[in-house]
């Protein structure tokens, strides 16, 4: 890959994918758009550059030779907490399920509209400089941790313990379970939570939000089959249990 002066300015995105006619649009598009972007047509080379050049935003073909996207998305997920929005041609549910859950932010189906990608990189962009403003903002204040029942967030640190046990959670999942429990007991449509969390000014897949709460269910609740740290309220939302 050729050396070149970086623009601290601009943010980077990864473009994974093996059709390079996909990729050719992705980087027109995206340096129209002021965007820096990095390449990659397999999954291996993918892993490299992304553990090496540290992007702002991965985009990341499921299909890819050498190394699919699934494990591509969980090995860097070990490493890197930036937003990875999944391409893929296939509409079976699995594919998109196990994306989210290896930690993957977002999906997206092929064949796609520019406009509506471009919309989802901001927004989840837009999330990652909100979240880190927060982060400056509340290091001056005395609001750091909120504290519901055995459920603390340290919001200095973006670290969750469950009854004083760290529990690693992305930075989506934090920001879900941030802003359930900023507000506990109170109970959150899957709507809300994705303009308000996924930064979507349009309405999205609310499956996306089912997804990530099952995510943190699994990291947080003892039994998942009976939560009793975050709740759903069947046929509205979900809520943190205020005890």
């Amino acid at each position: 890959m050729d050396e070149q002066v970086i623009d601290q300015d601009k943010k980077t995105i990864l473009i994974v994918d093996d059709e390079q006619h996909i990729v050719d649009i992705l980087v027109y598009n995206l340096e129209k758009e002021g965007y820096r972007t990095l390449q990659a047509n397999d999954g291996l080379t993918a892993v490299d550059i992304a553990l090496n050049q540290k992007p702002d935003l991965i985009l990341l073909d499921i299909m890819l030779p050498k190394m699919d996207g699934l494990a591509v998305c969980k090995k860097i997920r070990h490493t890197l907490n930036v937003p990875i929005l999944m391409l893929t041609a296939k509409d079976e549910e699995i594919d998109k399920i196990l994306g989210l859950e290896l930690g993957a932010d977002d999906y997206v189906t092929k064949p796609f509209s520019v406009r509506e990608l471009m919309a989802r990189i901001k927004a989840n962009l837009r999330k990652v400089e909100v979240a880190s403003l927060n982060l400056e903002n509340e290091k001056d204040g005395n609001t750091n941790k909120i504290i519901v029942g055995d459920l603390t967030l340290d919001l200095d640190k973006f670290e969750v313990r469950v009854k004083g046990e760290v529990v690693d959670l992305t930075l989506r999942e934090f920001e879900v379970l941030k802003y359930l429990a900023n507000q506990p007991g109170q109970v959150i449509t899957r709507e809300v939570l994705l303009e308000k969390v996924w930064g979507y000014e349009y309405y999205g897949d609310i499956r996306t939000v089912d997804v990530t709460v099952r995510r943190i269910r699994e990291k947080i609740e003892k039994d998942t089959s009976a939560p009793k740290i975050l709740i759903t309220k069947r046929g509205v939302g979900y809520y943190i249990a205020s005890k």
